[in-house]
């Protein structure tokens, strides 16, 4: 028996969890990483193109009477502070009322936002979308990692968390390439072509939401917030597809977990619970986002005017060069992420950040030194950022398995608004001047002090990252709402 309920305590006893960890990989499995995974190709599109774009944007005769500034600057900003908030505010929603409600409406905003920033007439109007399209990409980073984490197994957590959150660099990649073209004049007017790259990604996120539509609502959720007879009916139907996939049986599930239903969770008990009971994760948590928004910053604010002032690179060839730092950025989580969950979180995690961190004083000392070309430079960065990649992804995984289930979607949020406040609003601020200066020795402290604070999360990461390798969520975090933990045996028993 599965599942064991009491209507008038609203108490059920489950094992739903163990038999979703259990499950081999299947059609189902891609079907998630689809469907959820592929926003962060959109979001990395979006950052790579309006930073591309910033000049044709200011040119005369595109349509928008806006300056340079202004696109990397205030809009930049709005951009950030709308991801920052959708973060928070769907975060709680998704928590609250459901994975899949969230994720579908996160990326309703984020398709209608920038639907109405392709056909901008002034700037006001432009950056109320940007501020819009950011809100809904953050309210995705909430909902996707959520969902994510509570349908993959166990065994594959880690490496699939790590490599959808680095596909945001393939998302890059493709900003960086479809700018050339689209900002060629030869090829499309100077008042069409950027509009086209805002029309390419709604276009491709109404494909992903073709397919999202599929993917269900987390069963994990569904038990604790009063729907335990649709979990069981989800899972079972799950089960039975996977069988039909495999000609075979699935082996039984061993573990139960007994829980005390609720319809929400107010934000003083999510508060006590990352402060008060989990306070070593949280400052891991902190130093982990903090570490890398600063360290990608150092490069990513600086890296075309590095390559335009000191190695005489046209403006117009640097997004071939970002390019290629975007393939390195994908590469990491890619070919590591399986290390993650064999190896260990661990030793991973503090050994991609404090690597990555010494790599890049290394970069700085050679660039300080005068030895690099914008060929050796951008092979630099490279190998910095394929460790400093997984490490980053692997912030996000952190967050979303190492506080208990209730408070999972709103953790991620305010561990990614902290880190994508850091990098969009500090960041800009210390780094834009010192790469922007001409002066080598500011270029220089800017790599220092990026990855200064990538070692010292990688440090933090020795001491306080958990060992959540092919361990179920409930083992990582304790849910809130636990009565207590039953055995097989233990199960069968309260059963008769």
């Amino acid at each position: 028996m599965s599942q064991i309920s009491d209507a008038e305590t609203g108490t059920i006893t489950t094992k739903v969890p163990a038999r979703l960890d259990r499950l081999p990989w299947s059609r189902w499995h891609w079907m998630i990483v689809v469907g959820l995974g592929t926003v962060w190709i959109l979001d990395g599109l979006e950052v790579t193109v309006v930073g591309n774009i910033a000049s044709r944007l200011s040119e005369e005769g595109s349509g928008l009477p806006i300056t340079d500034a202004q696109v990397t600057g205030m809009a930049a900003a709005l951009y950030v502070a709308g991801a920052c908030s959708g973060a928070l505010f769907f975060g709680w929603l998704t928590d609250r009322y459901g994975r899949k409600k969230l994720f579908l409406i996160t990326l309703a905003v984020y398709l209608g936002a920038t639907a109405l920033t392709a056909v901008s007439f002034s700037v006001w109007w432009f950056f109320l979308f940007r501020f819009l399209t950011g809100f809904g990409i953050g309210g995705e980073y909430a909902a996707i990692n959520s969902a994510i984490d509570e349908l993959i197994p166990s065994k594959y957590r880690g490496r699939v968390d790590l490599i959808i959150n680095g596909s945001y660099w393939l998302g890059a990649m493709g900003g960086a390439l479809l700018s050339v073209v689209a900002l060629n004049t030869d090829i499309f007017a100077i008042n069409i072509g950027w509009r086209l790259t805002f029309a390419l990604g709604v276009v491709l996120g109404l494909v992903i939401l073709l397919v999202r539509r599929q993917v269900p609502e987390s069963p994990r959720w569904m038990f604790i917030h009063g729907r335990a007879e649709g979990a069981e009916r989800l899972v079972a139907d799950v089960e039975r597809q996977i069988e039909e996939e495999k000609g075979e049986r699935l082996p039984e599930p061993e573990t139960a977990i007994t829980i005390h239903q609720r319809r929400s969770i107010g934000f003083i008990e999510i508060g006590r619970t990352l402060f008060r009971a989990y306070p070593k994760r949280a400052t891991l948590g902190f130093a982990l986002f903090i570490g890398q928004a600063f360290l990608y910053n150092a490069i990513t604010f600086g890296f075309g005017s590095i390559l335009v002032r000191f190695f005489d690179v046209s403006s117009g060839s640097t997004g071939y060069f970002f390019a290629v730092i975007a393939f390195g950025n994908f590469l990491g989580p890619l070919l590591l992420g399986r290390l993650f969950d064999t190896v260990g979180r661990r030793p991973m995690i503090a050994g991609t950040y404090i690597l990555s961190g010494l790599l890049l004083f290394g970069t700085a000392w050679l660039f300080g030194a005068g030895v690099l070309n914008a060929t050796t430079m951008t092979l630099c960065w490279c190998v910095v950022l394929f460790f400093a990649s997984a490490g980053a992804s692997s912030a996000y995984l952190t967050v979303s398995e190492i506080f208990p289930m209730e408070t999972r979607a709103m953790a991620i949020a305010f561990f990614y608004a902290i880190g994508t406040a850091a990098g969009g609003i500090s960041g800009p601020l210390l780094f834009a001047e010192l790469t922007a200066s001409g002066v080598v020795a500011d270029a220089v402290l800017a790599f220092c002090v990026g990855a200064g604070l990538m070692v010292a999360a990688g440090v933090v990461a020795v001491f306080f990252a958990v060992a959540a390798e092919r361990r179920s969520l409930e083992d990582i975090a304790t849910p809130l709402s636990v009565a207590e933990s039953k055995s097989d045996d233990t199960l069968g028993a309260s059963a008769g």
